[in-house]
């Protein structure tokens, strides 16, 4: 074989790499925005062919990027447990958080300065900034609670916390027909995939509890955080009850620094649960 047809050859060998990681960076999207999810569902989601899926789960895999959480199946019965997958915490450091080092050291120098206070108060600004851009955008759902956390979702994933919603339990019945309007035991559950500030609330747990604070004035109910990625989950979780009736929508400009600091409920860190 000449030099020429080396050079071809290995050009032609080469071509397919730029393909393959553009397609695995999909696959990486689509395992955090669904996360815990199959092979099998990755296919369906993405038109791969199973081997295609399992060669990119693979090399995600072995680059730290993802790891398997095994359950049960979907039928709950007995057998193999089945291979979910979720974004690692090395693969949540990997997408956006170059400036984590320089973030951290600022804070802790505020810390030091002006004690623990300063810090919820940078927090509280962080996210009242949040709240004012997201109030229109969630009361124009309704006053529907299932669309307004839908929209809040929205919102979240356009600022990159990749948010989605599922409906969890179902109402009481009585027999023989007669139902119970809507109890606890139903609500919506909003995750977060993804949060670009994952590593600074890791070490300040003060932005998980003001971010809660803003969710539930959003949406007019207390809420409960069930899971953070900060404290080590692959997703963030909020418990939304359904069938309360919602509070009208606060004004945060018109509360106090001492309203405005109090979590809707008591966060994940503060129950002592991972």
């Amino acid at each position: 074989m000449s030099a020429s047809d080396a050079v071809t050859t290995h050009t032609s060998a080469a071509l397919p790499q730029p393909l393959d990681e553009r397609t695995r960076d999909r696959v990486l999207s689509s395992v955090l925005e669904h996360a815990p999810v199959s092979a099998a569902e990755l296919g369906v989601r993405l038109g791969f062919t199973p081997a295609a899926v399992r060669r990119h789960l693979d090399a995600l895999s072995l680059d730290g990027l993802i790891e398997i959480k095994r359950g049960r199946g979907q039928g709950g019965g007995a057998g193999r447990p089945a291979r979910r997958y979720v974004v690692s915490q090395r693969g949540q450091s990997a997408i956006g958080e170059d400036y984590l080092a320089i973030a951290r050291a600022a804070l802790t120098r505020l810390g030091e300065t002006v004690g623990a206070a300063g810090i919820e108060d940078f927090a509280r600004e962080r996210f009242a900034d949040m709240e004012e851009r997201y109030r229109p955008i969630v009361d124009a759902a309704g006053p529907e609670l299932e669309a307004r956390a839908d929209a809040l979702a929205q919102a979240l994933s356009a600022d990159g916390f990749v948010g989605s919603t599922r409906t969890v339990g179902s109402p009481v019945r009585r027999p023989p027909t007669r139902e119970v309007p809507r109890s606890t035991m139903l609500g919506v559950q909003l995750c977060q995939g993804h949060c670009p500030i994952q590593g600074l609330a890791a070490e300040f747990p003060t932005f998980c509890e003001q971010e809660t604070a803003v969710f539930a004035r959003l949406l007019g109910v207390d809420v409960r955080r069930l899971s953070t990625l900060a404290s080590g989950g692959h997703v963030c979780t909020t418990h939304i009850p359904l069938g309360r009736p919602t509070a009208a929508p606060a004004d945060p400009l018109s509360q106090d620094s001492a309203t405005l600091s109090a979590p809707a409920t008591l966060s994940t860190h503060q129950q002592g649960r991972p």
